[in-house]
């Protein structure tokens, strides 16, 4: 399978990565959250080229991840603005976050903390199961074949 055919894997993450699948969008989306929102910024950033921080943004527009949005007309230029599919995206920053601060610091310490502004603490991601609250440990967790899965087979079963 080719990578640009991943997306038609009966699998979530395969095709989250069709779409994220690169340390660049999601340097962009970590942008996104620090208030990021213009081409020149973006670029500035990260250090990406002109051409491929275009090709990065459009994705993110046409799977609906950001919106574009003029803010000058003459000349015409654009911002970029998370939506709600893209907002969702934000535990999945802060976990990597976690996972670098715990496991790529070089002893350092986190190089930025995070405070929750309801309680004034500073706070790190933690997953919890959405039924009982515990923090998940994946030895207790066991994936089972969901209806995504089944209409995949089923479809695979009818074209034999």
């Amino acid at each position: 399978m080719k990578w640009d055919e991943i997306q038609e894997l009966p699998c979530s993450v395969a095709r989250a990565l069709s779409i994220f699948g690169d340390r660049w969008t999601l340097l962009i989306l970590r942008d996104c959250f620090i208030g990021i929102k213009r081409f020149d910024k973006f670029q500035k950033s990260i250090g990406l080229s002109r051409h491929r921080l275009a090709d990065r943004l459009t994705k993110l527009v046409e799977h609906g991840v950001l919106r574009k949005v003029p803010y000058q007309e003459k000349p015409l230029r654009y911002e970029y603005k998370l939506t709600s599919k893209g907002v969702e995206l934000y535990p999945v920053l802060m976990s990597l976050a976690k996972w670098g601060d715990t496991w790529m610091d070089n002893g350092d310490g986190p190089p930025i903390e995070y405070m929750h502004t309801k309680c004034q603490h500073k706070m790190t991601i933690q997953a919890c199961c959405s039924e009982c609250g515990e923090e998940i440990n994946p030895k207790e967790v066991i994936p089972q074949v969901g209806p995504g899965l089944r209409a995949y087979a089923d479809n695979i079963e009818k074209a034999k």
